[in-house]
């Protein structure tokens, strides 16, 4: 069988989706001849959508094998199906994974993504992604989930035995003795970065320090001043558009505050070897998502990587990181916004954080459940499926 992958989501830009496009492509030659027609980060974005017809068509031309189209997500899905015409004798297939479904747009979601109809299969990488397309208008009989994955090789990762020295020499912190509490991601206002440090933080009563790991800005960019001279209701939609760190403004100046850069600290972006041994010595990871209308948490892949470390996780119970996250077996749900059952929750762990017994069971489950192989290998067999 052979299968063209289409995306625009793709290392060296980093984020949930580009991992899950990269692995399954990468994970894919395993089982099929594949074709890619990717934008990885050369040229410009908006070249590659307008030649996008005339290179699809290129590429069937000259590998007249291929069988099957997968577009990673529903914005150049969308795309494809208003700007060019579906080849009757291939399959076409699509990811969703959440923000492309809920985009707070009425003609986008009235009129652009009820075609994907048109598709073989469309598959959702959460049942809340499955269940925002089916509030669209997706058919339900068009519909899969198939969870994203995670390294399954990460349990095995050479972990610093100096983490501590190390630690302070990089950052001029002496951690000895704290509890290290982790978020990972962009700013984004669904992560509810800037809402745990108000409502949460405060009132946390151990000695602990709050680590923040992720692409993030001291200054206001030219885009956040660009910004703040468009009308709201445009800049929220742009926004969600652009993947815009919306919480960035408000995360920088509670940071900034003297009782607050005690307990808190943003380490920026940083390889991925140094995050897992920041997680692995970590007592704690978080991910205090709240609701943000226009856009949701498809997935939550940082908790499982968080899981495979040894890591506790909490996290709020919302979107599709439901799907990730199986309260009591690799971390714990919480209650979306509700601060007091964080505070309480929280409190009550770090009086006497997750045992060793504990962390073995939940990297165990996390392995059984999820990986990139397993999420591969139910592509393929979603693919065979409907080529043969």
């Amino acid at each position: 069988m052979e299968v063209l992958f289409v995306s625009h989501k793709y290392p060296p830009t980093t984020g949930g989706m580009e991992k899950q496009s990269y692995e399954l492509v990468v994970g894919m030659r395993k089982w099929c001849t594949v074709h890619e027609l990717i934008y990885k980060g050369i040229g410009s974005r908006l070249s590659f959508f307008l030649a996008l017809g005339k290179n699809i068509s290129h590429l069937i031309n000259q590998h007249p094998n291929i069988k099957l189209i997968h577009f990673n997500d529903a914005l150049i899905a969308s795309y494809y199906l208003l700007c060019c015409r579906l080849n009757p004798h291939i399959k076409h297939t699509v990811t969703i994974h959440g923000l492309d479904v809920v985009f707070p747009s009425f003609l986008y979601r009235k009129f652009i993504l009820p075609k994907l109809n048109r598709f073989d299969l469309i598959v959702a990488v959460s049942k809340a992604t499955a269940q925002a397309a089916q509030s669209v208008g997706i058919a339900t009989g068009k519909l899969r989930v198939i969870s994203n994955g995670v390294d399954e090789k990460i349990p095995k990762h050479k972990f610093s035995l100096n983490f501590h020295d190390d630690f302070q020499a990089r950052y001029r912190l002496d951690i000895r003795g704290k509890q290290l509490l982790v978020a990972m991601g962009r700013p984004v206002k669904r992560k509810g970065f800037s809402w745990f440090v108000e409502q949460v933080m405060p009132h946390l009563q151990h000695d602990y320090l709050l680590l923040f790991i992720g692409p993030f800005h001291w200054k206001a960019t030219k885009q956040e001043r660009f910004f703040k001279f468009l009308p709201p209701f445009f800049r929220n939609k742009l926004a969600l558009f652009l993947g815009a760190a919306t919480d960035e403004p408000k995360l920088r100046q509670l940071l900034s505050k003297p009782e607050i850069r005690k307990r808190a600290k943003h380490l920026g972006r940083l390889p991925f070897d140094e995050i897992l041994n920041i997680l692995y010595h970590a007592s704690a990871f978080i991910m205090p998502n709240i609701e943000v209308e226009g856009d949701m948490e498809g997935f939550g892949l940082v908790c499982l990587e968080a899981a495979l470390c040894g890591t506790t996780v909490f996290a709020s119970h919302t979107g599709g990181i439901s799907d990730a996250v199986k309260h009591g077996k690799n971390g714990y749900l919480l209650p979306s916004e509700q601060a007091e059952e964080w505070i309480t929750t929280l409190n009550e762990f770090m009086k006497k954080p997750s045992d060793e017994e504990k962390k073995t069971a939940s990297v165990n489950y996390t392995k059984r459940h999820f990986g990139w192989k397993k999420m591969v290998k139910a592509y393929y067999e979603a693919f065979l499926g409907l080529v043969e």
